[in-house]
């Protein structure tokens, strides 16, 4: 099955190919690299920029106001921060315009740790990106669903921020793609660029993809469970439901995961009925640092619309305030959630007495 970046790429494709996709575009985007995470290898439409965010962010305004369809690519989320107000202007376009200007443009970056990245490769943008208000915000925690949400991305008419989980790149997907081969090794071969001098003759074969969109502010329910739930998101989803897993082998409870999938709109319908559903008794999870984190919202929505049902303190797991995530391992894991703080949490949260 498709890992993150063949999905990725194989949206892109069919976008450029049946969607108006008019350019993709970034720091090493075009040939021959095709992307740092070889997202955009073999995209007729893909070409590279100059190191230059600004410029990035500026052209693929510059272009959807000409009516073109760009996909913009910054390299990293490290690196999106000096586009702020560019990003802040996509956001209020059509607003300030009364629609005459709809910007129909995608933003996607690598977001979060879990790499090793260091202080320069390690951030995450997703609470940053929810306040750019007139921004859509999706993030996929697996390769089937990156697929889906490009091409809703892609097909939505208002600016999208696709934040794709670093750690999560290579991950393979749970189910076929429309339209991809069973075989792994058929996929590659027919997609994944050779190495060496091969590469300079190089012409995917694309499968005949299909366009399966996946509806933007729709999550999902990836573990069912009823005496307390974890909402999260990104690369969080799989760590989540492997705690929740061992919790449960060991006898302590039935915990629900949902995935939101995307944080801007976000199902707050699936949130709030997870909440009741599962013993009033939730877990906010995220990696972005916590202080003015997203999940603090939805843990202040939690306590505004359901103050007498809930029957413990809703908590928040999120990274720590500091100014980045140090490169040696230890570094990183004191500074964004990992499992053995999952599991403390919820844990803690399954004890509180009703």
């Amino acid at each position: 099955m498709a890992n993150m970046a063949q999905a990725i790429r194989m949206a892109l494709h069919y976008g450029e190919e049946n969607l108006g996709v008019t350019d993709i575009f970034g720091e090493d985007v075009g040939p021959p690299l095709g992307g740092v995470f070889t997202c955009t290898q073999g995209l007729k439409n893909s070409w590279n920029t100059p190191l230059d965010e600004r410029g990035i962010i500026g052209t693929a305004i510059g272009l959807a106001l000409a009516g073109q369809k760009p996909v913009a690519e910054i390299q990293f989320s490290d690196y999106i921060f000096n586009t702020i107000d560019l990003l802040k202007l996509a956001g209020n376009t059509c607003w300030s315009s009364n629609g005459q200007y709809p910007l129909n443009i995608v933003v996607m970056t690598p977001n979060g740790a879990g790499i090793h990245g260091s202080i320069y490769h390690s951030h995450s943008f997703d609470s940053w990106a929810s306040r750019l208000a007139g921004w859509k915000v999706v993030i996929p925690s697996n390769a089937y669903d990156a697929y889906g949400l490009m091409l809703a991305a892609i097909q939505d008419p208002n600016p999208v921020i696709y934040l794709a989980p670093k750690a999560l790149i290579r991950a393979k997907a749970d189910k076929l793609i429309s339209g991809e081969p069973e075989s792994e090794k058929d996929l590659k071969e027919m997609i994944d660029a050779p190495i060496g001098e091969a590469r300079k003759n190089w012409t995917p074969n694309w499968p005949k993809l299909e366009n399966t969109p996946i509806e933007i502010g729709k999550g999902k329910i990836v573990r069912e469970g009823t005496d307390a739930v974890v909402i999260t998101f990104g690369r969080h989803v799989h760590i989540a439901k492997s705690v929740c897993d061992k919790i449960s082998k060991n006898g302590d409870g039935e915990v629900r995961v949902v995935d939101l999938r995307s944080i801007y709109p976000y199902d707050w319908e699936l949130i709030s009925k997870s909440i009741l559903e599962c013993s009033a008794k939730v877990l906010f999870l995220n990696e972005d640092t916590e202080i003015s984190n997203f999940g603090e919202h939805l843990l202040r929505r939690s306590i505004e619309e359901h103050f007498y049902e809930l029957r413990a303190k809703p908590r928040l797991l999120a990274g720590k305030h500091v100014p980045g995530v140090g490169l040696a391992p230890n570094l990183e894991y004191a500074s964004v959630p990992e499992a053995i703080d999952v599991e403390r949490e919820v844990t803690e949260l399954l004890k509180e007495q009703t």
